[in-house]
């Protein structure tokens, strides 16, 4: 069956809603009971070895490594993959190696980015965009030092700039308050719905059966044996992996409820004069300034200069809160832009975003058995950070839930708290 053909056979068998593709706005985006396989041939419910429940940046690839492990699996998403509200959603992440002393996400990252470079590949979508990454630090923060000693463990190629060279590189930007920066050449950014969309329909052609269905908070004593979606269909598997995102705290309200902490992210993106080259790759990278904790992109495919607070905004609910910027929010960003790239002071806000992080404690990622279901995993936490990390995040998942390799210690759920102390960034 041709891609044309398979694409009618998978829109008929789900009343409209069409096969998940590379192609994010041909994704579901509401509920329908309906399983499918690649070719576009109806399934029916059976029992699987793995049921992965929600189909975000963390869940597809964690379908998809367990599917490259012969496993039958399925990928239960309530919305959709890569649908406007979830964490993945969106257009742009960044991709980056530094994180300090904290050496494990650094060869996460560059293990995920070798993975979706091979999807990139596979699916023959340009998924990844090599900006180059700069890290624009105040004096006396050593955080850059610590960041380099752990590239030259890890054969990260990098460079230190000075004040003197970063002016004369990037005339663009004002540097007040900045003393150096840390250049990560072979960093960029991620298309991130895009990412997604591509994820899942790889992990269809290696297997996965995707469900769009609404999975209720399971109940059961020791072990779980079976699943109901909000319309009573049940589904069994071996083993289920919750990788719900902000939802997790509100399927596993007694265990996670106070342990994941959804806040409100606004994102915006500003217009760019005519044209005018200095702020798209390659005169501009992805940055990020440290002392006023905000990150942001080039203009990527002409959507602007995008940019947003890193600290974490007021605790939302993901299923209800209003997913339009405030006013204060605005006027935070154009004060930021007329600061730090004065030749855009007076430059439109030409799009904005809100979405959430789905923060741990202390920043680290949640990947630890339910502690009363012996089969059930809790996969989450990407506290801001996570989405560069899904192919990483996927393949320890699948390998805890094969029974392989040792946990890590600062995954597990007895590290998560109910008070917010960040150490991650």
């Amino acid at each position: 069956m041709d891609r044309e053909a398979r694409q009618s056979a998978v829109s008929q068998i789900t009343q409209g809603t069409p096969q998940a593709t590379c192609h994010p706005e041909e994704l579901p985006t509401h509920v329908a009971i309906r399983l499918f396989d690649y070719n576009g041939n109806p399934m029916t419910a059976s029992a699987y070895d793995v049921a992965v429940i929600g189909a975000g940046v963390f869940g597809a690839w964690t379908a998809w490594h367990l599917a490259k492990r012969k496993q039958r699996v399925l990928l239960a998403e309530a919305y959709g993959p890569a649908h406007a509200r979830a964490s993945s959603g969106g257009e742009t992440r960044i991709i980056r190696m530094s994180y300090g002393t904290d050496e494990i996400y650094t060869r996460w990252s560059q293990n995920s980015l070798n993975q979706w470079k091979e999807l990139s590949v596979a699916t023959s979508e340009k998924l990844f965009r090599q900006t180059g990454v700069l890290w624009l630090s105040a004096e006396g923060d050593a955080t850059l030092d610590e960041s380099m000693a752990t590239f030259r463990r890890y054969g990260v190629k990098h460079e230190a700039i000075q004040r003197p060279e970063l002016e004369r590189r990037y005339p663009q930007l004002n540097l007040d308050g900045i003393s150096r920066g840390l250049f990560e050449p072979d960093s960029g950014v991620l298309l991130a719905r895009r990412a997604v969309a591509c994820t899942v329909e790889s992990a269809l052609h290696h297997g996965v059966q995707l469900q769009i269905a609404q999975i209720e908070t399971p109940r059961a004593t020791n072990k779980l044996e079976c699943i109901e979606t909000s319309t009573g269909e049940r589904i069994s598997a071996g083993s289920f992996v919750f990788a719900c995102g902000p939802w997790l705290g509100k399927v596993f309200p007694e265990i996670l409820g106070a342990r994941i902490f959804p806040s409100r992210q606004e994102v915006f993106f500003f217009g760019t004069p005519p044209g005018d080259a200095r702020f798209a790759p390659p005169a501009l990278p992805t940055w990020l300034f440290q002392p006023d904790e905000v990150y942001g992109m080039p203009d990527m495919e002409s959507r602007g200069l995008k940019l947003a607070r890193d600290t974490h905004g007021e605790p939302v609910d993901p299923d209800t809160q209003s997913r339009l910027v405030s006013p204060e929010s605005a006027e935070w960003a154009r004060g930021f832009v007329a600061r730090r790239f004065p030749a855009l002071e007076h430059a439109p806000i030409v799009e904005t975003r809100v979405c959430q992080y789905e923060n741990t404690s202390n920043g680290d990622f949640l990947i630890d058995r339910h502690p009363e279901f012996s089969n059930v995993w809790l996969a989450g936490g990407g506290s801001g950070h996570g989405f560069k990390h899904g192919p990483a995040f996927g393949e320890y998942t699948a390998s805890m839930v094969m029974g392989e390799g040792t946990p890590e210690l600062r995954f597990s759920l007895a590290t998560k708290h109910t008070h917010q102390k960040r150490t991650v960034h």
